[in-house]
């Protein structure tokens, strides 16, 4: 059975999560501004990579634009910690071991790879207002060109609250 990803117009699940370089974040504390959430499956694979390097590339115009990234795996914050040195990435990013959070937001299902179905993370960005609740929700990312879509509905988003 495949989860049920969160809708626009609900409030975004809290979490509090061990980030990298030690101590935790607690989303909550992101409120007052828009927050990127981006779930991924895994650190230092193709994709993940590709995803994490461009929303880092941009992190300077969504720190402009007011807006936090937030990128959530069930990796470890150690692993985290290595992605991040090893690819110079500026994004937060935050481990859920659990799947607490990705359960929460419907992104952790079933997946099928060379024939093999599994449990795993669907690649989904969730973009969350000041106030807590999702307003755009992009499901199954393909991530060439993603981080520039979000990093546009972002500054929509700040620009309708003025």
């Amino acid at each position: 059975m495949q989860p049920s990803i969160l809708a626009p117009g609900a409030p975004a699940p809290d979490f509090q999560l061990p980030r990298d370089g030690g101590g935790t974040l607690r989303l909550s504390d992101l409120r007052g501004r828009p927050v990127v959430l981006y779930f991924y499956p895994k650190d230092d694979t193709t994709a993940c990579t590709a995803e994490a390097i461009d929303f880092s590339a941009l992190a300077g115009r969504f720190a402009r634009a007011g807006v936090a990234i937030v990128g959530v795996s069930p990796d470890s914050p150690k692993k985290h910690d290595k992605f991040k040195a090893k690819h110079g990435l500026s994004v937060d990013l935050v481990s859920d071991e659990e799947h607490a959070a990705l359960e929460a937001y419907g992104v952790w299902g079933e997946k099928t790879m060379f024939g093999r179905k599994y449990m795993g993370v669907i690649r989904t960005t969730f973009l969350i207002d000041a106030d807590g609740r999702i307003t755009r929700v992009w499901p199954r990312v393909s991530v060439a060109g993603h981080a520039e879509e979000v990093l546009q509905a972002a500054k929509e988003l700040k620009a309708a609250r003025g």
